[in-house]
């Protein structure tokens, strides 16, 4: 089950942030095809946002293919954007973790790191993924998103 931190500072919408956590845990492979998303219930208790913007997300998501909402049962994940390079035991996220760890023994703070991770994603993935890259180097995002994985309820 994923589990929403609503950031209210980051000037991105309450419902895109709800949207962009479920997704991130769909590519993570840390929310399942079957899996039950939280209800907008206990969303609400947990965030303390709007039960309309909880509903607007589940919406967005259900509209782009990746949950489908099932009366009385509640809403649950209808495909994965897992891929197993991404998965979050993946060696790739390993390295990052890695690599985070020797940032902030460096002095790095959370926005420095997000800020050199981010420039490099986008020097690296831009021209179709291909641009700046070579046999052996590896990029990945960093995860946001904490989840427990367990029995769908």
């Amino acid at each position: 089950m994923v589990e929403y931190h609503i950031d209210r500072r980051s000037g991105v919408a309450t419902y895109l942030q709800i949207v962009q956590q479920t997704k991130q845990a769909l590519r993570l492979g840390l929310l399942q095809p079957g899996d039950r998303l939280p209800t907008a219930k206990a969303v609400v208790t947990a965030t303390a946002v709007n039960p309309n913007t909880v509903l607007k997300a589940y919406r967005e998501l259900e509209r782009e293919g990746l949950v489908e909402p099932r009366p009385g049962l509640g809403t649950f994940v209808r495909r994965s954007l897992a891929r197993p390079e991404a998965a979050a035991d993946s060696p790739l996220r390993a390295e990052l973790a890695a690599w985070a760890d020797r940032a902030r023994a460096a002095g790095l703070d959370r926005e420095d790191a997000a800020a050199l991770v981010t420039s490099v994603l986008d020097e690296r993935f831009r021209d179709g993924g291909t641009a700046g890259t070579t046999t052996g180097e590896s990029t990945a995002g960093a995860a946001t998103v904490e989840s427990t994985n367990g029995e769908n309820g």
